[in-house]
Order: structure tokens, then sequence, then C-alpha cells
């Protein structure tokens, strides 16, 4: 056990979690801190690059309010974040409500003056395309002059070229860092594609790319397990830096109901956390948990998870 914690946490038996300021799962605010943390922790309140329900702009105040009850010792990996790791809330991006391309330019700018060189950066969104913003931040920082390697969860593969006219969506957030080279496809795994599509191409452009595609059907039924799997343990042994980004999405509505874009059919929140879980060991540099949409989340489980889901991944990182 560390003598002294590198985050300092309330005493919750002496100070309540229903009371005080919210951050993100108490962290204190970067302001408070007397060196640059190993993770900041930061909103992006975003919602202009959605392509059904709005709303998602509330998602990281929600998400903070029902973090209060996350607790810092994780049973399964036997650790307690608050001794492992430098961890604050940094506060909210600036967003440009009526540009996502502004946003991006601007919430990248942000996540940059974060800490130090070695911070990492985990963004709470706001719609998926924030992703975009903290992929430019975080290989611009831990990249190392390469593509990231990715994880990621999400009903939907967002390789969306063109929506409506607009490039900058919530649909396109990989095809264009793919193009900028902030990613390199070769090592991407999308864990969780499901649903109806609007055509049978819709997919064509992350295969040709070499993503590594394991839908909710794959998963379930046939060898999917064994792919992530496989692809997890390419990413340990070789150490190479990854970022995971999380679209609530993914899970099914019955368990996260608070979201712009419900596919039915998904993991439950319990299968959600061992996906999670079974990414130990990978060199985790960046992260994001986006697309909870307060307005539809009865009883705010949906931010309970997503808050969850934050606590699983810095777990990862420690």
């Amino acid at each position: 056990m560390a003598d002294t914690p590198r985050t300092r946490l309330p005493n919750a038996r002496q100070f309540p979690r229903f009371a005080g300021v919210s951050t993100f799962c108490r962290f204190p605010m970067i302001e408070a801190l007397d060196a640059p943390p190993d993770w900041a922790l930061y909103g992006i309140p975003y919602d202009g690059g959605v392509t059904y329900r709005p709303g998602t702009r509330f998602g990281p105040r929600a998400i903070r309010e029902q973090s209060a009850y996350v607790k810092p010792y994780h049973i399964e990996h036997d650790l307690n974040l608050a001794e492992r790791l430098s961890l604050c809330d940094a506060g909210d991006a600036p967003v440009r409500p009526y540009s996502t391309k502004e946003t991006q330019e601007a919430a990248c700018a942000f996540a940059l003056s974060l800490g130090d060189g070695h911070t990492r950066l985990l963004a709470v969104g706001g719609d998926h395309s924030i992703a975009l913003a903290n992929l430019r931040a975080t290989q611009k920082r831990h990249g190392g002059g390469r593509p990231l390697a990715v994880l990621h969860f999400d009903s939907h593969l967002d390789t969306v070229d063109v929506a409506w006219g607009e490039k900058y969506t919530h649909a396109s957030p990989f095809i264009r860092a793919i193009e900028e080279t902030l990613i390199d496809p070769k090592r991407m795994l999308s864990v969780g594609i499901k649903g109806p599509l609007n055509t049978a191409t819709d997919l064509d452009y992350g295969r040709q790319q070499g993503i590594e595609l394991v839908t909710y059907a794959d998963w379930r039924h046939r060898n999917g397990v064994e792919r992530i799997s496989a692809f997890v343990q390419r990413l340990v042994r070789s150490g190479e830096p990854v970022y995971l980004t999380f679209d609530i999405d993914s899970i099914d509505p019955a368990y996260a109901p608070g979201t712009g874009t419900p596919s039915i059919g998904g993991f439950t929140s319990s299968e959600a956390l061992d996906l999670v879980r079974a990414c130990r060991g990978v060199n985790l540099v960046g992260a994001d948990v986006v697309e909870v949409l307060p307005a539809m989340d009865p009883a705010g489980i949906t931010s309970l998870l997503a808050a969850h889901i934050i606590f699983e991944i810095l777990c990862l990182a420690a």
C-alpha cells in the first residue's frame, strides 16, 4: 500500500458523497494539484455532430454527478486507483456550438494545455465527433510519430464520409482520424457493431482499410471472444500506444437507454465491464467515453454506467 495516495480524495466517511461540487469521481480539480497529473479527465459538452437525437452536450455534467458514488478500490484488479495514479478533473473544453470542426480544433488545443507532455487524456462527451479532438491531442503527445492502435466499443463503425454535406459528424471520427494518420486501421479493433444499416456497403470502408471488426453476433455466437483476446494480446506484447474509445450505445438500451442512437440487442452492463477488463495489460495512452444523453436516461442509469466505464478504463492504466 502506498504511504501517500497519488490522488487526494475526500474521506467519504467524513464528507458525504452527495455534498460538495461535482467532479469526475470526486477527483480534485487540476488547479488544486502541486504537479502535473498522470491522467486529466475533461468534458467536451458538444452534440452538434449528431444525426438523430441531440442532448449529449449535457453528458459530462450528468456523468460527474453520477460518478460521486465511484469508489477507488477495484476488487477484480486488486488495486486502489487513487494510490496508483494522480488523477484530476480538468473542467470542460471550450466548444463552438455551431461548428463541429471548430469545436474539435478548440478542444484539441485545450487538451494539449493540460498537465505536461506525460499527462494522458480522457475526454468525456458529448457526441462521438469529440473523439477526433482527443485523438489529435493524444497522438501528438504520445504517438511517438506513429499512428495509434485503437480499441473501439460501439454499435456503429463511425467511418461515414459525409452526412448531409458535413464531413465532421459523430458518424465520421474514424475516417477522419485515418485520413489524418492519427490511427492505424490495421491496428484497430471495433467491437459490438450491430443493427440495421442504410446500405449493404456501409462497412466496406472499414474492412478495406483493415479494421478488425467483431460484430455483437460474432462475440455472442461465433469466434469473436477469441479474436478479441488475440488482438489484445498482440497489443500487450508489442507495448505500443493504445487509444480506447467507448460509445455507450454499444450497450443494449435496456441497460443504457440514455443515448441518441440506441441499437437494441447489445451488451449488458456486466458484459461491458468484462470487455473493458479484458483489455488489461495494454499501454493505454488516451481514451474517451461518449454519447450519454441525460434527457433519455431514466433514473440516471446510463450516466452511472458511463462513470463506471471511466473507472474501468483508468484501472487499465493503473
